[in-house]
């Protein structure tokens, strides 16, 4: 099996829609009800193309399929696609004082635990240390949490992603100190 990470393009977006939706619809059914996951879909998950701009989400292919993606930012927000998000450009993070961020990680069902996010959450952590960032933070979904322990992060709190039309996602705040 070769998988290539890479960075994602703009030509990327149509492939990466069709795996956010696909990665969430299935991945997340054992943790989530129907109704979380849908509006999760309609208001939460989906492509951040400022990732994609600023250079930091990554992807993983098989045989020139994208089977994977995630990514990290050197921006203010946690999490969510380009449908959460009011139109602002993210404030730029100091690398000194803030940690970065890891951002948006998505596996086919087909391609899950086979290393494919282990091996893209390497990539950012590589990428964030070599912007000068020594610590890392993200919010984990619960299909995520697991994935995030195995790899050194430690839960900070517990949180609650709300959306617009009332729903609630449980989900956790975690962090990594990057070593040098």
């Amino acid at each position: 099996m070769n998988i290539e990470i890479r960075l994602a393009t703009k030509e990327d977006i149509p492939a990466l829609k069709e795996l956010i939706r696909e990665a969430v619809s299935v991945l997340s059914a054992q943790y989530y009800s129907s109704a979380q996951i849908e509006s999760g879909l309609s208001h939460i998950f989906g492509v951040d193309t400022q990732l994609i701009v600023d250079g930091t989400y990554f992807v993983a292919e098989v045989e020139a399929r994208i089977v994977g993606s995630g990514g990290w930012s050197k921006r203010e927000t946690l999490f969510g696609g380009d449908q959460s998000k009011l139109g602002q450009l993210d404030r730029l993070l100091d690398p000194e004082a803030e940690a970065a961020r890891i951002r948006a990680f998505y596996v086919h069902p087909e391609w899950s635990r086979k290393g494919i996010g282990s091996r893209i959450l390497k990539s950012c952590e590589d990428a964030a240390r070599q912007a000068g960032f020594s610590k890392i933070e993200l919010v984990a979904t619960l299909p995520g949490e697991p994935l995030y322990l195995s790899r050194g992060y430690e839960k900070r709190e517990p949180i609650q992603i709300e959306t617009p039309d009332g729903e609630s996602l449980p989900a956790f705040r975690m962090t990594k100190t990057l070593s040098p």
